[in-house]
């Protein structure tokens, strides 16, 4: 693969670090709210992006900016410095953009006029209701949400919780992932299905915390109960039996997107672990010139540069064999840049003492947001399993 930047990246890449220090860092206090209320500065951060032609980067093809997952890599990580604000002023935060995926290659084109055409144009925020409390969600085929036939319609029953957009004012459509056929078998039991907010028997319990973070700047997350939901058969994306597969083709840009943005985080926490410690003294020297301190320095960078790497890979992997064939990929990434953004960000918090838990710099928000993405889109443990299997089975005999 070529590691230099072709110039249609490089374009997007200066008008977008532009962007970012002239509408996105100003405005980043204003996102920090406790409530699940979307920013006032929000909407006129969007119109900015679109006239910057700053708008739908991760989408490719005709619905998007038709950038490659490689073109895109480096747009997103400039992203994450900021990712509680620039990914949804660009129309790029999740779970919107997986939203958008699903319905731009499995919707029809009736759910498509309906529901892409405003999210496209960010005028809805969506959600995409599979975790479940009373099962183990790490494996998608507990799924206990039963979506059942009744003549036109589909009717929903069962509960989800930590849905990720759904305490957004502006959150108007959710793709539900649930069984439709507990008898089939085990990945095509579960179908998708489309439920707009205001559907009788959807009820939207509570808001949810990550560690006490609202996250309201990404449209919170919530509880949910569906009782008797009844919605036209035409909802239902794809076929029966096809939830499963549409999910994984889901999570697959989903999972580097989020990987792509955590370098970006870990970049922002490196450059404020070595202003603090330029600009702070102990013992007579500043921190800087504390061995420990330097380690932390340097073994961050080492750690950047290795994650940006294989990230890299991933995303060259996923345009030319696919994402199937960058399955082991994948989950590398999943595996190894959540865990070391969080040390990153670990360390950052430390370098800056007391102030680094405070609100008077990103730190802790950021770190609560690696720590998460530990579970988001597969556990950890999931995901070492998947690729442990995968690496035995080319050891084991006949195979």
């Amino acid at each position: 693969m070529d590691f230099e930047f072709d110039a249609k990246t490089e374009d997007y890449r200066k008008r977008l670090l532009a962007f970012m220090d002239e509408h996105i860092y100003p405005v980043e206090s204003e996102f920090h709210t406790d409530g699940w209320e979307p920013p006032a500065v929000l909407s006129s951060l969007k119109e900015r992006a679109k006239e910057a032609g700053l708008w739908n980067l991760f989408l490719p093809g005709e619905h998007g900016a038709g950038l490659t997952n490689l073109q895109y890599a480096p747009l997103a990580e400039i992203t994450g410095r900021s990712p509680g604000v620039a990914p949804p002023a660009l129309n790029c935060a999740a779970p919107d953009t997986g939203n958008m995926e699903v319905l731009a290659e499995f919707g029809t084109p009736e759910q498509q006029e309906k529901w892409l055409k405003p999210l496209l144009a960010g005028e809805i925020r969506s959600a995409f209701a599979m975790t479940e409390p009373q099962v183990a969600s790490s494996d998608a085929t507990n799924i206990g949400t039963r979506i059942e036939r009744d003549g036109d319609d589909y009717v929903i029953n069962g509960r989800k919780f930590y849905i990720t957009g759904a305490m957004n004012p502006n959150c108007k459509i959710f793709i539900v992932m649930g069984k439709t056929d507990p008898d089939a078998a085990r990945h095509v039991q579960q179908s998708q299905i489309l439920v707009p907010r205001d559907t009788p028997g959807l009820t939207v319990k509570r808001g949810m915390t990550v560690m006490g973070y609202t996250d309201g700047d990404h449209g919170g997350h919530a509880e949910l109960i569906f009782e008797n939901v009844r919605v036209p058969a035409s909802n239902l994306i794809g076929e029966e039996g096809g939830g499963f597969a549409i999910s994984q083709a889901r999570l697959g840009p989903g999972r580097i997107h989020h990987c792509m943005r955590l370098i970006g985080m870990a970049e922002r926490a490196l450059e404020l672990m070595c202003t603090r410690a330029l600009s702070r003294s102990t013992f007579g020297k500043t921190i800087a010139e504390q061995g420990v301190i330097q380690d932390w320095i340097a073994e961050s960078r080492v750690r950047i540069e290795q994650a940006r790497l294989l990230v890299l890979k991933a995303a060259w992997l996923m345009d030319t064999v696919g994402n199937k064939g960058a399955h082991t990929e994948i989950q590398a990434i999943k595996i190894v840049v959540p865990s070391t953004v969080e040390w990153i960000l670990d360390k950052a918090i430390q370098t800056h003492g007391a102030a680094g838990l405070s609100q008077d710099t990103p730190l802790a928000g950021l770190w609560a947001s690696a720590r998460m993405l530990r579970l988001a889109d597969g556990p950890d443990e999931v995901h070492k399993r998947s690729l442990a299997h995968r690496e035995l089975k080319r050891y084991r005999s006949g195979s």
